[in-house]
């Protein structure tokens, strides 16, 4: 089995972001274990920023990480006006069309 990571150019991003924002809230809303979800939501948000930044640079990197956690942040209070599905599935959609926009389609 073949352990190499794939090169940060190479990674689709707005899979990662979705991963990391969808996978988050799953993992935390069907454990019960909020800070469970976190993990994976920071372990995405790690994975994608290594990947603009060796893609874009760092300032680019910085701002669709700032977006990324934006999201996330945006989620909880959007939820209560249209529920959880919903407000999650919003965020995602809106930041990962943003990664792939900036990061990407090339």
């Amino acid at each position: 089995m073949d352990m190499t990571l794939k090169k940060a150019e190479d990674v689709n991003t707005a899979a990662v972001v979705t991963t990391g924002l969808i996978g988050g809230w799953l993992t935390a809303r069907e454990t019960g274990i909020r800070p469970l979800g976190g993990v994976l939501l920071g372990a995405a948000g790690i994975w994608a920023a290594r990947s603009w930044t060796a893609k874009k640079g760092p300032l680019t990197a910085a701002a669709l990480t700032a977006l990324y956690v934006g999201a996330f942040g945006a989620s909880h209070p959007l939820a209560k006006k249209i529920g959880s599905w919903p407000a999650v599935l919003t965020v995602t959609g809106a930041a990962a069309a943003t990664a792939y926009a900036v990061s990407d389609r090339d």
